[in-house]
């Protein structure tokens, strides 16, 4: 089939050549064309050179060059075969081109055919021409003739004619103020207009001297035509075009129609004002889901129709406006720009109210309706981006409103420990209310402020679809900065405005200016936020993906793992400030024991001292505290046993014998003090102060050892006689029995007790213990009657 296809190709080739040279006058002009540049500008033994079996069909065909060509690549049979091929294209060739010839002279035939006929048909023509020139000729003479002949009588015609027109002109005049009268009394003020416009130039010419009383008249009836065309344009009940041509005609009639521009205008903005979008178009459109729908909550109906209409009317006097006075956009647009400004003072005295997200939409919402419908009047003012805008500003304080109610609402949970109550006034679990409410408001207000968001975010009107990516970044932040709010809020309820100074030293006077159960609060309530709120949150955040569209950032993106790591620091600061503030009250009870009686005229104990129920009181009240607030931790009681390496009980159990069995050998008693010296050289050293963790065994252990410790160093501030030194054995020895179900570090409790009797002992001059069976008899006493 290709084969077949490659012969037709060149059997057209040669066809078009032919036809070519048959018609073609000048053969060289042929043979140039048909043959290359390249072939015709070579010289003819550089062409032999590139000859092919291809050159049959150029003007430069060489018949011997191509024999041998054909020769040297042919065997016999190739030849044979290539002659019989020929021969049938010669044949072919032949045939074709007597069919050419025979067609062509059917053509020629028939053209000379056409030609005789033409001619036949003519041959008339001139006959016809010369008798329509002669007919031509005699009617362009009889014209002249009667052209002639009334010439004279055309002329008085003319002359009567402009007499005629006068004279209307004349009585125009006369009868203009009849036509006024009856044109005002008709209505027709165009007609009016332009009769009196048309007689204008002939009051101006001749109205002081022929038509005096014709322009007086005149005059007068114009005047009424002005007063009632002012106020067609003040109408509202006449259309745009009855105002728009009633301005047209004052303007004809040379009156100022600025002033009317200025009074039209005031007009406008008055009605723009008498527009109530602060209080019931918006609101009454808005349905608040806080209530019922049976409590009335539901919009009214006619509010909206009101509403509706209002914007439509005065859509549609801006309309007239803008036909009526042309160039009148910029004043237009600042009027139009105002409604908008008027919608978002309606929308941010609502957000100020604490509006809910459904109620911001649905101001948004008519809000970008009228904003529609004042573009389709007056797109010059360009109201969706000026709306635009607006929106993003309301968009964004509304969201910033929302995470400030979430901030009041944490803190108002918190009131009720914010301030050091009365003893006789505290309740019981009245720290685990506050702490319960303020979790719930932190978690369950973050999800609710999300939800309202989701709303804004779901929104499908075109100016929130604008927002949405804006909408996502504010959420972002806006939780960043709710956060570092309010870790800065709950140290301002501490007093302080920073953590370093939280970590600093506390006044003496912060006990009664801020509540201990506050900041005990404040500390569990961090780690709550650390470990359950922000990751809570931080899940539910990922639904608010896609940001990053906002152009502008004036903070961070939510990072949960910097919040965390702010309110993690925050509470152990407030864990550490809550001890110090307990562990502080106590030492002023310690204090006041310690510098009020006189240590070296003490008489002899008979009981408990009191200051030891005061101490015994404030742990219950501190131990109370922390159950409510912190959790339990692992029950690892550090019990004292034989083999734990600590010498301090075995030294006060050896003074104490000693003592017992040489009570009346003082030299001796020193000299063993001199051996419990040596022996707390050699002591294995135990931890007393561990890492505090939000448990309540640790904080209150810790308290606990804070105030022993406290209280020898008051001890070694004094100096006691024997029974100032058995006062306070006997009530170290009491303490040691009732903090053992306090304290969970026993070990650490019982060395700092044994501690402050060492102390006491230092500080002595006769350190003579009280007797087993007097110390035993009198903590009896205490513990039955505290019973």
């Amino acid at each position: 089939m290709e084969v077949e296809g490659v012969q037709l190709d060149d059997k057209a080739k040669r066809m078009r050549d032919l036809l070519s040279s048959f018609y073609s006058p000048d053969h060289s002009s042929s043979s140039s064309s048909t043959s290359s540049p390249s072939s015709a500008s070579l010289p003819r033994n550089t062409s032999s050179r590139f000859a092919t079996l291809d050159t049959i069909n150029t003007t430069s065909f060489d018949a011997d060059q191509y024999m041998n060509l054909l020769v040297q690549k042919s065997n016999l049979e190739g030849l044979l075969h290539k002659h019989v091929e020929m021969a049938a294209e010669i044949k072919n060739l032949d045939t074709d081109l007597q069919m050419l010839v025979y067609e062509n002279y059917n053509k020629f035939i028939s053209a000379t055919d056409t030609i005789k006929k033409m001619k036949n048909n003519i041959f008339g023509m001139e006959t016809n021409m010369e008798q329509l020139l002669e007919k031509i000729t005699s009617v362009q003479t009889r014209s002249d003739g009667v052209n002639t002949s009334l010439f004279e009588k055309r002329e008085h015609i003319e002359k009567l004619h402009r007499t005629r027109n006068l004279l209307r002109k004349v009585q125009f005049i006369y009868d203009l103020p009849t036509r006024l009268e009856k044109c005002i009394k008709s209505g027709t003020y165009a007609e009016a207009v332009k009769f009196y416009t048309g007689a204008m130039p002939i009051f101006k010419a001749y109205g002081e001297s022929s038509f005096q009383d014709c322009k007086r008249a005149s005059e007068e009836a114009v005047t009424i035509i002005i007063k009632n065309l002012q106020g067609k344009v003040f109408s509202d009940s006449e259309s745009i075009q009855a105002r728009a041509e009633a301005v047209m005609l004052l303007k004809q009639l040379d009156f100022p129609v600025e002033t009317l521009k200025v009074k039209l205008f005031e007009k406008l903005e008055q009605f723009l004002v008498d527009l109530h979008l602060e209080s019931k178009e918006l609101t009454n459109l808005s349905v608040d889901v806080n209530e019922p729908p049976n409590q009335g909550s539901d919009p009214d109906p006619s509010d909206a129709t009101i509403h509706e209409a209002s914007i439509r009317e005065f859509a549609e006097a801006v309309r007239a406006y803008k036909v009526i006075f042309l160039h009148s956009e910029p004043q237009l647009s600042k009027l139009a720009q105002d409604l908008v400004k008027k919608h978002f003072e309606a929308t941010h005295q609502q957000i100020t109210k604490q509006v809910c997200a459904a109620d911001l939409l649905t101001m948004l919402r008519v809000t970008w309706t009228d904003v529609l419908l004042m573009d389709e009047v007056l797109p010059e003012a360009s109201l969706p981006e000026f709306t635009l805008q607006y929106a993003r500003v309301a968009v964004k304080d509304y969201i910033s409103s929302a995470f400030g109610r979430l901030l009041v609402n944490i803190s108002d949970s918190l009131k009720k420990v914010q301030f050091a109550p009365k003893e006789d006034t505290v309740e019981e679990n009245s720290l685990e209310t506050a702490f319960e409410a303020s979790k719930r408001a932190v978690i369950q207000g973050s999800l609710d402020v999300l939800l309202d968001f989701q709303l804004l975010i779901d929104e499908k009107p075109e100016l929130l679809l604008k927002l949405r990516d804006l909408t996502i970044d504010w959420v972002q932040r806006g939780f960043q900065d709710f956060f570092t709010n309010l870790h800065g809020h709950f140290l301002l309820l501490c007093g302080k405005s920073n953590t370093s100074a939280a970590a600093a030293g506390q006044d003496v006077n912060l006990i009664d200016k801020i509540a201990a159960g506050l900041v005990l609060v404040l500390a569990q309530l961090t780690v709550y936020i650390e470990q359950i709120a922000i990751p809570r949150i931080t899940e539910e955040l990922a639904s608010f993906s896609g940001g990053g569209g906002g152009f502008e950032h004036h903070g961070p993106a939510f990072v949960p793992v910097e919040i965390c790591r702010i309110f993690r620091s925050s509470g152990e600061t407030f864990l550490h400030l809550y001890i110090k503030m307990r562990t502080l009250k106590i030492s002023l009870l310690l204090k006041k024991r310690f510098t009020a009686p006189n240590w070296f005229k003490h008489k002899e104990p008979r009981e408990v001292h009191m200051f030891v129920d005061l101490l015994l009181k404030e742990l219950e009240d501190i131990t109370s505290e922390v159950k409510q607030i912190l959790p339990q931790g692992l029950h690892n009681k550090h019990r004292r046993t034989n083999s734990n390496g600590s010498t301090a009980s075995s030294r006060s159990n050896t003074l104490r014998d000693d003592k017992l069995s040489r009570s009346n050998n003082a030299q001796k008693a020193r000299s063993q003090l001199l051996e419990s010296h040596l022996a707390k050289l050699f002591k294995q050293k135990m931890e007393i102060f561990t890492k505090i963790d939000h448990t309540q065994e640790s904080v209150i252990t810790t308290i606990v050892k804070l105030s022993l410790k406290s209280l020898q160093e008051f001890v070694r501030l004094q100096t006691f006689n024997r029974s100032g030194f058995q006062q306070i054995q006997l009530d170290i020895y009491f303490l040691k029995t009732c903090l053992k179900d306090i304290a969970e570090e026993e070990a650490a409790v019982d060395f700092l007790l044994d501690e402050v009797i060492v102390s006491t002992a230092e500080r002595c001059l006769d350190p003579i213990p009280l007797e087993p069976a007097v110390l035993e008899r009198l903590v009896q006493a205490k513990l039955a009657k505290t019973t």
